[in-house]
This record gives structure tokens, C-alpha cells and sequence, in this order.
């Protein structure tokens, strides 16, 4: 393997993927592992976990599946520690969980704003803190990237208020994340994916989407594997002086 292969490549790193049994998170996963990183799936979907984990196993990857509930800290907390407690200190961890379902602002409720703070950003924090401490334990520096939405670049569709909210929190926790770690060398930076075409999106609550989201990219929709481009950048050895960064994977969407 050359230099340059070298630079992007997960050869004998762990990369924990929070949301990775459907829609973006199979895509990152994918990516991940075939860059030779060990996956590790968790998700609330215990069942599709282990089947996407099971389909990497078959295709030649290292996989493993948990169960972690984003909205339970008792949940975080356990799962957290019975990944590390089986593959040590993941490299990686991957924010990538969420939550996108509609409300529009004068309909709004409180539970709603709660129930999408508490997956998308609370979440994150708590997973945060928790390979956080891992990694600084194992003092050999690590990744750790936030999958917010490029809903923060401009207006989506009607009825994301307390979704993008969520998602600037999400933001925030990386400026102030990578303050905290740099000097651990942990690097913590935010992707902001565009339109992807998952099953997450297509089957969100809520009025019909109405809105700038309706524009076609110039490069057409995303692929959750073009996600998965973005993270490995972030991930791998390529990055190593890279945080506190936003790369915005949307298919041209910010130019029409």
C-alpha cells in the first residue's frame, strides 16, 4: 500500500456508527469498513443492527451491532461501555442518529421539540462524553464526527423548526467539543449532508414537505455512500489537522 493509500485508510481502527442500521448510517458504514476500519453498529434497531453489521461480516468486513437508544442516557451509557469493554477505545464515533419529522412553528408542541432535541443533539452530546473519556483514556487520539444537516446552510421545507434547531445544536457541540479535545488530539468536525433519498426522510411525519428543498442539486440527490466519503475524509489519517471543520456534502444544492 502506498503513502497515499496509507492516508485514507481505517486498517486496524474502530469506528462506531450511531443510526447505522438504515438510511445514511448503512452508506457510512460501508465506506467505513471497506476503508478496514471494524464497525460498530448501534442503533436503537436491535434486529437492524445485526443484520447490517451480519451483511458486512459476509462481505469480508469486521462488524458488530448494539443496541443504544439515543433518547435513554442509561441507555447510552451501557452500551457505550459494553463496546468498549469488547473492542476497546473506538478510533471513530459517528453522530450520525437523528430524527427529521415535521411540525410546522404555529402547530407546535413542546413534546415534539423534546423528543427531536433528545435524539438529535442531547444524544450526541452524552455519546460524546462518553467515547470521549474512552479515547483520552487510551491516549491515542481519535475522531469524532457530527452528522448535522445542510438544512444549517438555508430553509429545507416547511415545518423543520425544532429539526434544525436540533441540528445548529449539533454544530455547536462540535466548536465546542473540539476545543475541549484538540489537546488529546481527538478532532471533532461536522458533516452536512444534503438531499438523500432514505427511508428516514421519505417516511417523516408531519404536513407534506414544502419548501427550497423541493430544488433539484445540479448533481443530482445524494447517495448515503456519499455521506460515507465525507466521514472517511474526516476519519482517517488524511485529517489529522483538520477540526472544528464543516463539509457540506449537497450535491451543488447551495448554488440554485
Amino acid at each position: 500500500m502506498s503513502e497515499h493509500q496509507d492516508a485514507f485508510s481505517l486498517a486496524g481502527r474502530v469506528a462506531l456508527v450511531t443510526g447505522g442500521a438504515s438510511g445514511i448510517g448503512v452508506g457510512i458504514c460501508e465506506v467505513l469498513a471497506e476503508a478496514g476500519a471494524t464497525i460498530i453498529i448501534a442503533d436503537r434497531d436491535e434486529a437492524g443492527a445485526k443484520r447490517e453489521a451480519d451483511k458486512l461480516v459476509a462481505a469480508g468486513h469486521k462488524a458488530d451491532a448494539i443496541m443504544i437508544d439515543m433518547a435513554d442516557e442509561a441507555s447510552i451509557v451501557r452500551g457505550c461501555a459494553e463496546m468498549i469493554a469488547r473492542h476497546g477505545a473506538p478510533w471513530a464515533l459517528v453522530n450520525n442518529a437523528g430524527v427529521q419529522d415535521r411540525e410546522l412553528l404555529l402547530e407546535a408542541t413542546a413534546a415534539e421539540w423534546d423528543r427531536t432535541s433528545d435524539i438529535n443533539a442531547r444524544g450526541p452530546y452524552l455519546m460524546s462524553r462518553e467515547i470521549a473519556r474512552a479515547m483520552v483514556a487510551a491516549g491515542k487520539g481519535g475522531r469524532i464526527i457530527n452528522i448535522a444537516s445542510v438544512a444549517l446552510m438555508g430553509g429545507l421545507v416547511k415545518g423543520h423548526a425544532a429539526y434544525a434547531a436540533s441540528k445548529g445544536a449539533l454544530a455547536g457541540l462540535t466548536r465546542a467539543s473540539a476545543l475541549e479535545l484538540v489537546e488529546h488530539k481527538i478532532t471533532v468536525n461536522t458533516l452536512l449532508p444534503g438531499g438523500v433519498a432514505t427511508p428516514g426522510a421519505i417516511h417523516a411525519k408531519g404536513p407534506s414537505p414544502d419548501g427550497p428543498a423541493h430544488r433539484m442539486p445540479p448533481l443530482g440527490l445524494c447517495d448515503p455512500r456519499d455521506i460515507g466519503a465525507g466521514v472517511l475524509f474526516f476519519a482517517t489519517p488524511a485529517a489529522h489537522r483538520v477540526t472544528n471543520q464543516t463539509l457540506a456534502v449537497e450535491a451543488g444544492w447551495s448554488l440554485t
